[in-house]
C-alpha cells in the first residue's frame, strides 16, 4: 500500500502505522487532497479489501468503546466459527466413519476453519499479489489433502487460526497498553458560562474563556490559574512523580491531573494549539520516521518470500526426478513444510510494535522522541554537546554584585542598566528588572537595539546607554574594567562613558553532575559545551561538571561552526546529539544528527525544533533516552535472531525429513506470538 500510495502524482510520502492503524500521507499541493483521496481509496481496496479508510482530523480521536466493541463483537464470531470446526473435526477423529462421510467431514471442519484463509488468497491472487501467508497456507493445507493427509490438512489449518487468534489478541492489548502509555487527551471541559458550568469538548472551548476544574479532573487545555490553589500531577506529560504546586497566577497545562482544590483557569491557546494536543500529535505520528532495522526488515521480507517459494517449488520437483526411490508425496510434503516456515511475519509485526513500544515508554518518562530513526540513532552516541545557559544551569539569574565607577551610586547604575534591557526577553535582562524592583517609564526608552550576542542599545533623553558583555565594549571603543568575577557580567556605558558593570549568577542544575557522569557509563566518547557566556564563567561551570571541552563566547553562527568541526572528528557511524532549550539553539539544533531541546512545560519553539524532547529539562533524561534505546534495540534484535533462526532450522529439518507440518506452523505463528510478547517487554520503562 505504502509504495502504491507514494507512487502516485501529487504524493510527497506515505507512511502506515501498523501500531496505531494509520495512514499518514504528505500531499504536494492542498488543492489536491479530496481528488487524491478518492485515488488513495481505490488503490487501497484493490489491494486490500477489507481495509476501511477513515479520514480523521488532527487530534480527533475516535470513541474507544465503539473500537472496543466492534472488536469484541469480531473475536466472538471468529471463535465460534473455528469452534464448530474444532467439534466437527474432534468427532471425525474420536469416532468411526465410513471413507466417504470422513471426508467430507474433514473438508466441512476445514472450510470453517480455513474458509477465510482460502477466499483471501483467492483475493489477493487474482490482484497478482501472490506471496503471502495465506497463500502458503492455503497451499500448504490444500497440499496434504492432496497427498490424503486429511486430519494433518485440518489441523495444521486449526492450529495456524488458533495461533493468529491469539497473535491478534497479544498485538491488540500491546496497541492498547502504548496507548494507554499517552492517555494524557482530556475529555471534556467545565466551560464556565455565567454563574453556570456547562460540560463540552475541549476543542469547542476558545482562548479566554473560563473553565473550572474539580479535584480528580484532568485539566483540558493550556491557561493560567484565576482562583484557587491545588497540587497538579504532571506525571502524564513530564514524567514527574512528585505532584506539582499551583496558585493563583501559575500557568498549567492540559493534560495535568487536578489532585485536591478547586481551579478557575483562563485558557490561553486552543486545543489544537496546545502542548497536550501537540504532544499526542508527535507521539501519534513518530512511526512514520522509520528506524532503519524496520526499513530493511520490510525490503528483507520482500525479497525472502519468494526465494523460499521457489526453494520449496525445486525441493518437490527436483528430488523425485534426480533421485532413486524418491516418492514425489514425500517431498511435496517437504515443500510444503518449506512454505508454512518460510512467512516472515514474526519480523513484519513485532519489530515496528518494538519500536514504537520503546517511543511509548520514552514519553511516559517525560521524554519524546519525534520518530523511531531517532530512537535508534541513540545507540550511537559519540559526542554530546550542551548548551549552557537554561540546559546544564537552571537558567534563573540573579544579580549578585553591582560595581558603580567612581562617582556613581549603586541604585543609579541599576536604573541605568533596567532601561537599557527594558524590552528585552533575554533571562539575563530579566533578573536585571527584577532586582529593579521598579515600574519602567518606556515611553521615554527610544532606538532600542539588539546586537545578537553582544547586548542592548536605547536612547535615553538623547543619551545613548549600552548594557552588554565585553565584546559590546570593544565594538563601541569603550574602556571598561575587566573583572575576575564568577558569573555573567553586563558593563554599562552611557554616552561611550563606562559607568560599572553588574554581576549575574546562575545556578547548575541539580543532577546536570550525575548526567555527565552517567553519559559516560553508557558509551559515550566526549562531552563537550558551547555557550556564549565569558570564558571564566564557562571554564568555572565546565571544571564543576567534567565536560571534557569548553568553547566559550560563541555567536550563534559559531557555534555552528564548532559543531561541524566537531562532527568532523567523530567516528564513521556514530552520532553527535546537541542539547540546547530549542529556542536560540534552533540552527545547532537542526544541524545536529539528533537535536534535544530542553522543551520545559509549554515551550513551543522546543518542540518544534529538535528530534527528542525533554519534558522536565533534567539532562539526567538523555541518559534515560539513550538507556530506552538501547533496551529497545536489544530487544528488537532478540526477535530478529530468535525468529529467523527458529525458522532456518525448521527450513533445515522439514528439507531432510525430520520436521512436521505442527513445527512448521509453530515456526510460522508460534514464533510470531512469542516475538510479540516479547516486543511488550520494551515498554516498562520504570527501572530506566
Amino acid at each position: 500500500m505504502e509504495l502504491g500510495i507514494k507512487s502516485l502524482d501529487g504524493i510527497k510520502n506515505a507512511s502506515i502505522d501498523f501500531v496505531t492503524k494509520t495512514l499518514r500521507v504528505e500531499f504536494e499541493d492542498k488543492a489536491d487532497i479530496d481528488t487524491l483521496a478518492e485515488e488513495i481509496k481505490k488503490l487501497v481496496k484493490s489491494i486490500e479489501s477489507d481495509v476501511k479508510l477513515i479520514e480523521i482530523k488532527k487530534n480527533k480521536l475516535g470513541s474507544k468503546s465503539e473500537k472496543a466493541e466492534e472488536a469484541d463483537r469480531d473475536n466472538k464470531k471468529e471463535l465460534l466459527v473455528l469452534g464448530l470446526g474444532t467439534a466437527i473435526f474432534a468427532a471425525v477423529t474420536v469416532f468411526s466413519f465410513p471413507n466417504i462421510v470422513e471426508l467430507i467431514l474433514y473438508l466441512i471442519s476445514y472450510l470453517l476453519v480455513g474458509g477465510e484463509v482460502l477466499l483471501k488468497s483467492a483475493r489477493n491472487i487474482s490482484k497478482g499479489q501472490v506471496f503471502d501467508e495465506n497463500f502458503l497456507m492455503s497451499i500448504a493445507t490444500i497440499g496434504a489433502f492432496a497427498i490424503g493427509e486429511y486430519p494433518e490438512g485440518v489441523a495444521v489449518m486449526l492450529f495456524y487460526q488458533i495461533g493468529e487468534f491469539f497473535q491478534d489478541v497479544a498485538v491488540n492489548r500491546s496497541r492498547k497498553s502504548i496507548t494507554a502509555l499517552m492517555d494524557i487527551r482530556p475529555d471534556f471541559a467545565n466551560l464556565n458560562i455565567g454563574n453556570e458550568t456547562k460540560r463540552v469538548s475541549p476543542e469547542e472551548v476558545s482562548v479566554g474563556s473560563l473553565v473550572v476544574v474539580k479535584p480528580g479532573e484532568r485539566i483540558p487545555l493550556d491557561g493560567k490559574v484565576l482562583e484557587g490553589s491545588s497540587m497538579v500531577d504532571t506525571s502524564a506529560l513530564t514524567g514527574e512523580s512528585v505532584p506539582r504546586d499551583v496558585n493563583e497566577g501559575d500557568n498549567v497545562l492540559g493534560g495535568f491531573i487536578n489532585k485536591n482544590g478547586l481551579l478557575t483557569i483562563e485558557v490561553t491557546k486552543e486545543f489544537e494549539e496546545s502542548t497536550v494536543a501537540k504532544i499526542l500529535d508527535l507521539v501519534q505520528n513518530a512511526s512514520s520516521r522509520k528506524a532503519p532495522t524496520e526499513n530493511f526488515i520490510t525490503k528483507f521480507a520482500r525479497y525472502y518470500t519468494p526465494i523460499v517459494v521457489y526453494t520449496a517449488l525445486a525441493l518437490a520437483l527436483i528430488p523425485p526426478i534426480i533421485l532413486e526411490g524418491a516418492s514425489f508425496a514425500d517431498w511435496l510434503y517437504r515443500a510444503l513444510i518449506f512454505l508454512v516456515v518460510s512467512c516472515p511475519c514474526a519480523l513484519v509485526i513485532s519489530i515496528p510494535l518494538g519500536f514504537f513500544g520503546g517511543i511509548g515508554g520514552a514519553s511516559k518518562n517525560g521524554i519524546l522522541i519525534k520518530g523511531s530513526n531517532y530512537l535508534e540513532a541513540l545507540n550511537n552516541v559519540d559526542t554530546v554537546v550542551f548548551d549552557k545557559t537554561g540546559t546544564l544551569t537552571k537558567g534563573v539569574f540573579k544579580v549578585t554584585e553591582i560595581k558603580p565607577a567612581a562617582g556613581l551610586k549603586e541604585d543609579e547604575l541599576l536604573e541605568y542598566a533596567a532601561y537599557a534591557e527594558s524590552y528585552s526577553n533575554h533571562p539575563i535582562a530579566v533578573s536585571i528588572l527584577k532586582a529593579y524592583e521598579r515600574t519602567i517609564d518606556k515611553s521615554i526608552v527610544k532606538d532600542y537595539k539588539e546586537i545578537s550576542g553582544h547586548g542592548t542599545i536605547v536612547t535615553i533623553d538623547e543619551h545613548e546607554v549600552m548594557a552588554g558583555n565585553s565584546k559590546l565594549m570593544e565594538k563601541e571603543a569603550v574602556e571598561y574594567e575587566r573583572p575576575d568575577a564568577a558569573g555573567t557580567v553586563v558593563h554599562i556605558a552611557l554616552d561611550k562613558k563606562y559607568l560599572g558593570y553588574i554581576v549575574i549568577s546562575d545556578e547548575l542544575k541539580d543532577d546536570s553532575k550525575l548526567a555527565l557522569q552517567n553519559l559516560k557509563n553508557v558509551g559515550v566518547r566526549k562531552t563537550v559545551m558551547l555557550t556564549g557566556d565569558i570564558r571564566a564563567v564557562a571554564n568555572k561551570v565546565g571544571k564543576d561538571l567534567g565536560v571534557d571541552i569548553v568553547h566559550a563566547e560563541l555567536l550563534p553562527d559559531q557555534k555552528v561552526e564548532k559543531l561541524e568541526e566537531l562532527d568532523t572528528k567523530k567516528a564513521a557511524k556514530s552520532k553527535l546529539v546537541f542539547v540546547g532549550d530549542g529556542i536560540n539553539d534552533a540552527p545547532v539544533l537542526a544541524r545536529a544528527d539528533i537535536g534535544i531541546a530542553m522543551g520545559g512545560l509549554g515551550s513551543d519553539a522546543a518542540i518544534e525544533a529538535a528530534d527528542v524532547v525533554i519534558m522536565t529539562d533534567e539532562p539526567s533524561k538523555i541518559v534515560s533516552a539513550i538507556k530506552i534505546a538501547k533496551r529497545t534495540r536489544k530487544i528488537v534484535w532478540q526477535n530478529i535472531v530468535f525468529a529467523l533462526g527458529i525458522k532456518v532450522l525448521v527450513l533445515i529439518l522439514g528439507a531432510f525429513g525430520y520436521a512436521t507440518m505442527w513445527e512448521a506452523v509453530f515456526a510460522d505463528v508460534g514464533v510470531a506470538l512469542i516475538a510479540v510478547l516479547n516486543s511488550m517487554r520494551v515498554m516498562n520503562v520504570k527501572n530506566i
